[in-house]
C-alpha cells in the first residue's frame, strides 16, 4: 500500500483523478482497453470530477463496472449510485466500450447472476473505491465476508452504514435507509490490479487508523487493503489526523 497525505478533499480528488487518468492510460495501451470499477458517495466528488476533466482517454475503450447499490431504491432518489454515476460521471464523458450499472430493483438473485457473468469475463484494472465510517469497503461491512469467490453478492447494512448515509444527508432518517444492497465483494475488489482508494474528512479519521494500524481483519473490512501490492490510499490531513507519525506505506 502506498499513502498519500494532501491537505483538503479538493486536492486529495486532483490527485487521485490523476493518478486513475494515468493508470487506465497505461492498460489501454498496453492491452488495447480497460476496465474500471467506479464507487459513489462524498469521498468520489473531486476524484471524479478530475477524471472527467481528463481530455485525452480513449473512453471508447473503457468498460466500466459499478461497485454497489441499494435494493429496492429507483434511480430517480437521490441516493441511487445510478443516478449518481450517470450525473457525476456518464454525462460527462463520451460513450463507453460498455457499461454495467447495476439495477437494484430486478430480482436480486437473478441481477447477481447477471453480475457474476459479466464481470468474470473481464479482468479489472483500475478500481476507485472509497471507506466507509465503519471500515467497509462496498458495502462489505464488518464482520465483512472476506472468502466468498463470487465477485457480486447480497449485503446486509449495518446501523453504522445505515446511520453515514443519513450524516452525508442522502436520506433524512435511518428508517428511509434500505436494509441491503447488492455489492461487490472484497475478493473481487481485491483481484483488480490497481486500487485507488479515496477517503477524505475527519469522520473517516478512526476508520483509516483501524484499518492502516489494526492486523487485517474482517472487523475492519478496509485493513485488507494492506495485502494489495498496487493499492494508493489517498487521505486529507482530516482523515489522517489520528495516524501515528504521519506516514505509513
Amino acid at each position: 500500500m502506498t499513502l498519500h497525505i494532501l491537505s483538503d478533499q479538493k486536492k486529495l480528488g486532483i490527485e487521485a483523478g490523476k493518478k486513475a487518468a494515468e493508470l487506465i492510460k497505461k492498460a489501454i495501451k498496453g492491452k488495447g482497453n480497460a476496465t474500471i470499477i467506479l464507487a459513489t458517495g462524498s469521498s468520489q466528488f473531486e476524484t471524479l470530477k478530475h477524471l472527467t476533466d481528463e481530455q485525452d482517454i480513449e473512453w471508447n475503450k473503457v468498460t466500466m463496472f459499478h461497485l454497489d447499490e441499494y435494493i429496492g431504491l429507483p434511480p430517480s432518489h437521490n441516493a441511487s449510485f445510478r443516478k449518481y454515476l450517470t450525473e457525476r460521471f456518464l454525462n460527462k464523458i463520451p460513450s463507453l466500450q460498455s457499461v454495467n450499472l447495476i439495477n437494484g430493483e430486478t430480482d436480486p438473485q437473478i441481477e447477481l447472476r447477471r453480475l457474476n457473468d459479466l464481470i468474470n469475463r473481464f479482468p479489472v484494472d483500475v478500481a476507485l473505491i472509497g471507506i466507509g465510517e465503519n471500515g467497509h469497503i462496498a458495502f462489505n461491512d464488518p464482520p465483512a465476508d472476506f472468502e466468498t469467490p463470487l465477485p457480486y453478492i447480497i449485503a446486509n447494512l449495518d446501523q453504522a452504514c445505515r446511520q453515514q448515509q443519513v450524516n452525508e444527508l442522502w436520506f433524512d432518517s435511518v428508517s428511509e435507509v434500505p436494509m441491503q444492497a447488492i455489492s461487490m465483494s472484497v475478493k473481487q475488489i481485491m483481484l483488480s490490479e490497481y486500487i485507488i482508494c479515496s477517503v477524505p474528512g475527519a469522520r473517516k479519521a478512526r476508520a483509516v487508523k483501524d484499518c492502516l494500524e489494526q492486523t487485517v481483519s474482517n472487523m475492519h473490512p478496509a485493513s485488507i487493503l494492506q495485502n494489495h501490492p498496487n493499492c494508493l490510499l489517498f487521505l486529507d490531513k482530516d482523515s489522517a489526523s489520528l495516524l501515528k507519525g504521519g506516514k505509513h506505506a
